[in-house]
């Protein structure tokens, strides 16, 4: 159960830093990485997870998807469109051809995943 919990919280605070590098460089979705660090810290810290939830830049959007399952219109684009010239990069890239379509493949199941969210209009 330590073990556990340790993974999680090492899982959370890595997404939780790639998620703050998202922030500044375009090319690495933020909105993901937020997302996974909550669901790690759920199970990993409680100080963490609150501090994540109340945190004036994340609090809207992550208690949105706890509630209703949903993204703010806006966001869910941003994340579509950034993930995908993440992935586009990474695929121009990479040298090895199975690499490259392991990424689009991952690039495909993502978006696909990402348009089914439901919408929040604002």
């Amino acid at each position: 159960m330590v073990l556990k919990r340790g993974l999680f919280l090492l899982l959370g605070l890595t997404a939780l830093a790639l998620g703050l590098l998202g922030i500044v460089l375009p090319l690495l979705p933020t909105v993901p990485f937020i997302l996974l660090a909550a669901f790690c810290f759920a199970r990993s810290s409680e100080r963490l997870h609150h501090w994540l939830m109340t945190h004036p830049w994340f609090a809207d959007a992550l208690t949105q998807w706890q509630e209703l399952r949903a993204m703010r219109k806006g966001l869910k684009r941003k994340a579509m469109v950034v993930s995908a010239l993440s992935f586009s990069v990474s695929i121009i890239v990479v040298p090895i051809l199975w690499v490259k379509g392991m990424l689009l493949v991952m690039a495909l199941v993502l978006l696909w995943y990402l348009k089914g969210i439901p919408e929040i209009e604002g």
